[in-house]
């Protein structure tokens, strides 16, 4: 199976002020109740993509990922997990198999 790099998506300039930085935004979770994990992924899908079932991926600026970590409490418990990756620079990202590209959009929540 062919890989394809897709480090041309995710070229961030770290030079950028705090607050123009955007960022690669990685949401992995593990949700035991079906209601709530529905509830979640509804959630995730106000700020990016299902790259697969349990896993989101976000083009985010910091305001935006406030708003994302903020909100997320409200959908897991203590018997869940669920992770948050923040990644700025350039990031290596390898994919196999058929998955769509992470659009880089702009998000507008309301």
């Amino acid at each position: 199976m062919e890989t394809r790099l897709l480090d041309d998506y995710f070229r961030f300039d770290d030079t950028e002020p705090e607050e123009m930085r955007r960022y690669l935004v990685v949401v992995i979770y593990d949700v035991i109740d079906n209601k709530r994990r529905n509830r979640l992924a509804k959630y995730l899908k106000r700020f990016g993509f299902r790259v697969q079932k349990s896993a989101f991926e976000c083009v985010l600026d910091s305001k935006n990922y406030k708003k994302l970590t903020g909100g997320i409490a409200k959908y897991i418990t203590a018997d869940d997990l669920l992770r948050v990756y923040k990644l700025a620079g350039n990031a290596d990202v390898q994919v196999w198999g058929s998955v769509e590209k992470t659009e880089v959009d702009e998000v507008i929540i309301v």
